[in-house]
């Protein structure tokens, strides 16, 4: 009887600790959804050790202060950036440039890349002049650039073009192959035009993937504007950051590649938003 007394208190224990295994082992299942306060909680988690992480290297004997500050003297460098060093001009210059030559690079490769996707005889003919220029690193193109356009804003913009509208016509190209043969054949024997076709059969169908396409090139855009910034401009977070560079303020440096990777998350949800608002059946 005593036994028997003894032993029921570790019973409850010893459930709880299978249903906690059981539990965790199934959030590692294949490929299975996990729920939104999870997800949620799952983010907070990493954000938190990460922050944590840096906090504890920053603070580590080993660690020069003047090379790695804190996150609480990257986040009283950024508010003092905004407050009091112009800083929120330098943002509005960059999204500028991002919006201008994004949309340039989308102009140029979107009509590109449905020609190349829908017609064999096009992809042809462009693709082995598309396909070298993946290859070729923007950067290399900046002496080039400087000579043909100066310093001014058209350099930068013309930089950040080059950075995403080769990788862009390869990808509209594979989204528009991706829309079923049934459906462009089915149109063709109903009687449509080929501009029919490629305008209310073929752009409709494979739009859902473009802006997802889209989405994705603009984080690639983002990595290029420090570059494109960095020479010969007095405007822009990565004119900013060069010059916090000269007087070794690295905590401005890291605050500017706070506020790129903040506009690009920023930039990234509202592609998602617009994704989930225009193609609600998808969802």
């Amino acid at each position: 009887m005593e036994a028997a007394t003894t032993s029921q208190p570790i019973l409850p224990i010893e459930r709880r600790r299978d249903l906690f295994f059981q539990h965790f082992s199934t959030l590692w299942e294949f490929r299975k959804p996990v729920i939104q306060p999870v997800k949620i909680s799952l983010a907070v988690l990493a954000w938190f050790v990460f922050l944590l992480g840096w906090h504890l290297l920053a603070k580590a004997s080993f660690t020069p202060d003047a090379l790695l500050p804190t996150p609480g003297k990257v986040l009283s460098a950024l508010v003092e950036l905004f407050a009091n060093r112009g800083f929120g001009m330098d943002v509005l210059h960059s999204l500028r440039r991002i919006a201008i030559s994004f949309g340039l690079a989308v102009a140029v490769a979107l009509p590109l890349g449905m020609l190349m996707g829908t017609f064999p005889v096009a992809e042809s003919f462009l693709n082995p002049l598309v396909s070298p220029f993946r290859y070729l690193p923007a950067p290399s193109f900046v002496p080039l650039l400087l000579m043909w356009l100066g310093t001014g804003d058209s350099q930068k913009i013309a930089l950040l073009v080059l950075g995403v509208v080769w990788f862009l016509m390869t990808l509209f190209m594979d989204n528009t192959k991706a829309v079923r043969t049934e459906i462009v054949e089915c149109s063709r024997t109903l009687g449509a035009r080929r501009a029919n076709v490629l305008w209310r059969v073929i752009l409709p169908s494979a739009l859902p993937s473009y802006l997802d396409t889209a989405r994705q090139m603009l984080a690639v855009s983002w990595t290029y504007l420090v570059i494109a910034e960095i020479v010969a401009a007095t405007d822009g977070i990565g004119a900013m950051m060069m010059r916090a560079k000269r007087f070794v303020r690295v905590e401005d440096i890291l605050a500017g590649i706070l506020i790129i990777g903040i506009l690009g998350l920023l930039f990234d949800l509202l592609f998602r938003l617009i994704h989930r608002l225009w193609f609600r059946y998808l969802y």
